[in-house]
């Protein structure tokens, strides 16, 4: 049992997998990279709870991560890394707030202290209403006094974890831009003093909305991940399944939370099938469909038909659309003018830049390929879709049906140019070598 003690006021505790020997360097450093990809959001969510201030919280965390590279190197990775971290990251928060009892400078009260008499009694229950501290801090930080766009962006930067990067691509806009909307969020919190605490019941339905569009983006940024060697981000996907299927313990009268965990299960029960052995990616087609998952697309397909209930909202119909492509026997079943038809009314529930772009796949495959090149050519100055690479390898897939070789090859090239995932990068040059010379 390993004990280190310094100026933190670090007491973990924790087993060390080795003690005898300094752990080689690359080996920590790959540890401590693994452990800020799934565990930031918890081990944060986690010391808000002491610090009650967000910046304090990401500077202790920060500095919990940093002290991980020199302590696992000399007394060995922990068994239970995040256990160390969150140790390290709230005797950190203690000091600093014994030392320093203004610390709260730069953010209000994320969740008021019990014994303050501006508690509502309603936050109490919502404490413990809420199970996971992850998804508390989420409903406390999607605050309606903020823009619903500044509530999802800062969330995902910040509690979820995610790169300003990522969610620059979840939203379609530059990284310099989400930057700045992110920037202008957290000053809007400091200037206007707004009083962050746990939600009530009454108050949730003021704030699901955001919730939800974060779980989903969440969810999004996982099953494609946006840069890097791997198709999917399981620590991604995964936590936002977790979170999905919280809310519909909190709420499960809400058609909307019943239509995201639907939507999640749906699509998240091919992800054995998207890839081959080798880790390349699979066309729709070309998946193995004994490997979707059937227990997760029966649950998927019980929740839909719950959501369905009533005015559909976006959620529910696009779990709908998911559970036409699990309920085909196989590709060449697929209901494309269902499809079709429920993005048909999609779009005008939920009027987006990427609802059009696939829509107009849809009718592509409902109605051959000049009608999809058609609807595509509709989105061609489409703002939003100016750097988004599925728009070009749409219109690439559809120029290759139509025989339009030099056509096609350019649109694969330009995809490429927008594409930085190593899987969808390998999948689009395979589909341009198809084309031959």
């Amino acid at each position: 049992m390993t004990q280190s003690r310094d100026h933190s006021g670090t007491e973990s505790g924790v087993t060390a997998e080795t003690t005898d020997s300094r752990t080689p360097h690359v080996q920590v450093a790959a540890a401590v990279a693994e452990a800020h990809r799934r565990e930031w959001a918890f081990v944060l969510a986690t010391t808000v709870r002491v610090t009650r201030d967000l910046d304090l919280a990401q500077e202790c965390v920060q500095d919990a991560y940093a002290q991980a590279l020199g302590h696992w190197t000399r007394d060995g990775v922990p068994a239970r890394p995040v256990a160390w971290l969150t140790t390290v990251a709230r005797n950190r928060a203690l000091d600093l707030l014994r030392h320093h009892s203004t610390m709260r400078r730069t953010l209000p009260l994320l969740i008021e202290d019990d014994h303050t008499e501006d508690i509502a009694d309603s936050a109490v229950t919502a404490l413990t209403q809420i199970p996971d501290d992850r998804l508390r801090l989420i409903c406390t930080c999607c605050h309606p006094a903020l823009s619903l766009e500044a509530q999802v962006a800062l969330t995902l930067r910040l509690v979820c974890g995610l790169s300003t990067a990522e969610v620059a691509r979840a939203f379609l806009v530059g990284e310099p831009t989400m930057a700045a909307r992110i920037t202008r969020a957290k000053k809007k919190i400091a200037a206007a003093r707004i009083p962050y605490r746990v939600p009530g019941p009454a108050e949730l339905p003021d704030r699901i909305d955001a919730v939800l569009t974060v779980v989903h983006l969440l969810f999004t940024t996982g099953h494609t991940a946006p840069a890097g060697a791997d198709l999917i981000r399981r620590d991604l996907t995964e936590r936002a399944t977790d979170l999905a299927r919280m809310l519909h313990t909190l709420l499960p009268e809400n058609p909307d939370v019943t239509g995201l965990l639907a939507l999640i299960l749906l699509t998240d029960a091919r992800r054995a099938a998207r890839t081959g052995a080798d880790g390349t990616m699979l066309r729709l087609s070309e998946q193995d469909r004994t490997r979707w998952d059937r227990a997760q697309i029966t649950e998927g397909i019980a929740l839909v038909r719950a959501a369905l209930n009533g005015t559909p909202g976006r959620y529910a119909l696009q779990a709908a659309i998911a559970a036409v492509h699990a309920e085909a026997a196989g590709y060449a079943d697929t209901d494309w003018p269902e499809i079709a038809g429920l993005y048909d009314v999609l779009i005008q529930v939920w009027p987006s830049p990427v609802v059009a772009l696939n829509r107009a796949v849809a009718v592509g495959m409902a109605e051959g390929p000049e009608a999809g090149l058609s609807a595509l050519a509709e989105l061609s100055a489409e703002p939003q879709l100016a750097g988004y690479g599925y728009l070009p390898a749409a219109r690439a897939h559809f120029l290759a049906e139509l025989g339009r070789t030099r056509e096609a090859r350019l649109a694969y090239e330009e995809a490429l140019l927008l594409t930085e995932n190593a899987a969808e990068r390998a999948f689009l040059t395979a589909r341009a070598a198809e084309l031959g010379e």
